[in-house]
């Protein structure tokens, strides 16, 4: 039993884990007791379910989203000479799997208000080495698809959607990772849809794409210790896809919890300096994040933590300001929009086992402190 005085933490899962722990424990017996742990039943049905979900044919299980990401671009072709254009604020693994695959990554400069990539930023960022481009879903909402799409279609251009944060959004009635030629997933545990460590899924509508993904995960061997194509050990374990089978008929009713806390955060800050997050037209947001904007926000920051509110800044660098994308001539006030987001956001607590309490001593603290 929580009391007011208890820190707030910024992730807390036990409370997902209490009202799931036999059912999690029985089906991890389940694949003690087969004693299969790599590909098999687990695999098959959870590569299946989450496809589905996802409103796609095909699921393919990777190891994380960083895996996910590496191996979709490798089954896209991407090397040496090709350009792949990405935002500069997002995590770092969607620009490091360009520059591993010897590729370039172009940082593109994102929306003020959603944080994602748009096609006017893209467009300008366009070359005739330009084979890729990967739109974020950042922070639990999808990107303007439709304009990207129509102009990744006019260049003859992959789109790769990167879904890490945003299994189950929705943009104008379709879900993330079926808009474009693939779309990847991670499951590291604080994600909606979170495993018990690492664990991604790459999903597609394309037969052959599915098909190579599959091909590369297990070192591009078919039949095995035959190979085709040089690839990775790529592959999502059983114990893992189980685990996330028990989860997956829940996720929604998570997202809509995250979406309520949203909402009463959004009431509760009015008023104040912070600009709550903006959830664009024929979007659905299921909230991985809440990040605000927050004038002064170290000294905000510090005052929470004082408090007991643990937060979060995701990211305190752009990529182009990184120092090992050095190579790629970045500076600052190359993506000013970029740049300004670094030095504002704040992620508070969302998640869906908030009593209405602790949103209010959050939001209390926040109007404590621009008081």
């Amino acid at each position: 039993m929580t009391t007011k005085n208890d820190p707030i933490p910024l992730l807390d899962l036990r409370g997902q884990y209490e009202p799931l722990r036999e059912e999690i424990r029985a089906v991890m017996d389940r694949v003690c007791d087969s004693q299969w742990f790599i590909g098999g039943p687990e695999i098959d049905a959870c590569e299946k379910e989450i496809a589905e979900y996802c409103g796609c044919q095909f699921g393919i299980g990777m190891s994380s989203g960083t895996d996910a990401l590496l191996c979709g671009m490798m089954a896209l072709g991407i090397g040496p000479g090709d350009e792949v254009v990405v935002p500069s604020f997002t995590f770092f693994a969607t620009a490091g799997c360009v520059s591993r695959l010897g590729a370039t990554p172009v940082f593109a400069d994102i929306d003020p208000d959603t944080y994602n990539l748009t096609a006017a930023n893209i467009k300008s960022k366009l070359t005739d080495k330009t084979k890729l481009i990967i739109p974020v879903h950042l922070f639990g909402q999808c990107a303007e698809m439709d304009e990207i799409l129509a102009l990744a279609s006019s260049r003859g251009i992959a789109v790769m959607e990167d879904s890490a944060q945003s299994i189950g959004a929705v943009y104008k009635g379709r879900k993330a990772c079926s808009m474009g030629n693939l779309g990847t997933l991670s499951f590291f545990p604080s994600k909606n849809l979170g495993a018990f460590g690492d664990g991604g899924m790459i999903v597609t509508n394309d037969e052959n794409l599915a098909h190579m993904c599959r091909l590369l995960r297990n070192h591009g061997a078919e039949p095995k210790y035959y190979h085709s194509h040089t690839g990775g050990n790529f592959r999502l374990d059983a114990l893992q896809a189980a685990i996330l089978r028990v989860k997956l008929p829940h996720l929604d009713a998570w997202s809509i919890g995250r979406a309520e806390n949203a909402c009463r955060y959004n009431a509760l800050l009015d008023g104040t300096p912070v600009k709550c997050p903006v959830i664009a037209r024929g979007n659905t947001s299921i909230y991985n994040q809440y990040v605000i904007a927050a004038p002064n926000r170290d000294a905000l920051r510090k005052h929470l933590a004082e408090r007991g509110v643990a937060t979060e800044i995701y990211y305190p660098v752009p990529l182009h300001l990184q120092e090992c994308f050095r190579q790629y001539g970045g500076g600052p006030g190359d993506l000013p929009v970029c740049e300004k987001a670094a030095g504002e956001v704040l992620a508070l607590p969302i998640y869906p086992e908030l009593s209405d309490e602790q949103l209010e001593r959050v939001a209390a603290e926040i109007r404590a402190f621009y008081a």
